[in-house]
């Protein structure tokens, strides 16, 4: 992001090319994001870009899918058209009346004020598998910091307003790929650069490495930070939590035995969103625990037509923060499969909000709650635009997904913490 005295005379600059086109012209930008909408993601890109340049945008929740409303300018117009996002110019005539159709109908304006500061958990080299909100936050044009292992346990999260977990072991045990790919030179990069990282921060074992990345996640939530996880950052993520006093970790990754009765010792109440579930121990099976809806919930024969999970609706006025991060211009999304593809709704705490579930089954696919001051949330599954995503698959081209609903629900997250907090009941 911008920063120092350069950034700070720019963004001067254009506040006040911006005051002075808006105060001539009187008129409004609406960016709306409805069917109409030619490039959805593009468009969270320039909400993000008006507010990172000192301009509130208000989100206009329910409204055309949740548009966007912020004062014209001539710059912004010009962003708008470079980036290829559909919008209309209106009157202060035009937008009183939709004010008032927000006032009558389940719509509410929540007013976003600062671009929040963007992390993402990942090791800096590439990995065998794409990360989906990296491939939004790059394809959207939203400015992120990437950070590991050494920056979580040094406290530099934060500097952040919101984090990303994705493709994530937090338990120590190498993403459970051992069975499938132990020879992969992949693989053992992989291990070789995770133990070499514990060494130098002075851990034993790279599970007590993780342990302590974990812990410092949580303190970055509970001190009011945004937390938003995909894929078996999920459950990863909260097994290591309820394993803080326990090795759950077989000899195979950490050169000794699990501790004898580690399930009956898992501590759910330092837990975010699960509670109760059984872990995997065998190192040769490809899952962490039973969080996981496994794809036999809907075989792969079926692929992505024949695999949907429904949005909630909540009321926009009572529920701003369930509301919010749900916008979509539809409310069925085809789902996608992931090492943790959904999560199994008997073991999800009362405290967390469903946002969104495969009706008839046993399957939650999208998530949210509170964790002292802060919010986490969680989409299950790799790529909402990839329904079987290998490694070393080839990443996704969002151009050729520039409308994506499952894409959407990534972007929602990203604006979140820009909301003036006053106006959420969270």
């Amino acid at each position: 992001m911008p920063s120092g005295n350069g950034a700070v005379m720019r963004r001067l600059v254009f506040f006040i090319v911006w005051l002075f086109s808006a105060t001539a012209f009187g008129q409004q930008l609406l960016v709306y994001m409805d069917h109409r909408q030619e490039n959805h993601l593009k468009a969270y890109g320039l909400a993000y870009w008006v507010l990172d340049h000192g301009v509130e945008v208000e989100w206009l929740l329910n409204y055309r899918g949740g548009s966007f409303l912020t004062a014209y300018s001539t710059a912004t117009e010009r962003e708008l058209r470079v980036r290829g996002v559909s919008f209309s110019t209106l009157s202060g005539a035009e937008v009183s009346s939709i004010y008032a159709e927000i006032e009558r109908e389940n719509m509410e304006v929540v007013k976003l004020e600062k671009a929040p500061a963007v992390a993402i958990y990942a090791p800096p080299n590439k990995q065998a598998w794409d990360d989906a909100v990296l491939m939004a936050l790059d394809y959207a044009e939203i400015p992120y910091t990437v950070l590991w292992d050494e920056e979580v346990v040094r406290g530099e999260l934060q500097k952040y307003d919101w984090l990303h977990l994705h493709h994530e072991d937090f338990t120590g045990q190498y993403g459970k790929f051992y069975a499938s790919y132990r020879n992969a030179d992949w693989y053992k990069d992989e291990v070789r650069k995770n133990e070499a990282v514990a060494r130098k921060l002075g851990f034993a074992k790279v599970s007590e490495l993780k342990r302590a990345v974990a812990h410092g996640i949580r303190d970055f939530v509970a001190a009011g930070g945004f937390l938003f996880a995909m894929c078996s950052a999920t459950d990863s993520f909260e097994i290591a939590l309820a394993a803080s006093r326990v090795d759950i970790v077989d000899a195979l990754f950490d050169g000794d035995p699990i501790e004898p009765g580690a399930q009956g010792k898992l501590d759910y109440t330092q837990t975010f969103a699960f509670e109760n579930f059984k872990i995997e121990t065998n190192p040769m099976v490809y899952e962490y625990s039973d969080i996981d809806v496994p794809p036999s919930y809907a075989p792969v024969s079926r692929g992505a037509e024949g695999d949907y999970f429904t949005l909630f609706e909540f009321s926009a006025k009572y529920d701003p923060v369930p509301t919010m991060l749900s916008q979509n211009h539809v409310a069925a999304i085809k789902g996608f499969m992931g090492q943790t593809t959904g999560f199994q709704k008997k073991l999800i705490k009362k405290s967390v909000t469903i946002m969104g579930e495969a009706e008839g089954t046993d399957q939650v696919k999208y998530l949210r709650g509170n964790f002292g001051r802060g919010t986490f949330c969680y989409l299950a599954g790799h790529d909402p635009e990839d329904f079987q995503h290998f490694v070393n698959d080839p990443p996704t081209q969002l151009a050729l997904h520039k409308n994506s609903p499952g894409y959407r629900l990534i972007l929602n997250n990203i604006l979140f913490p820009a909301a003036r907090k006053k106006e959420l009941k969270t």
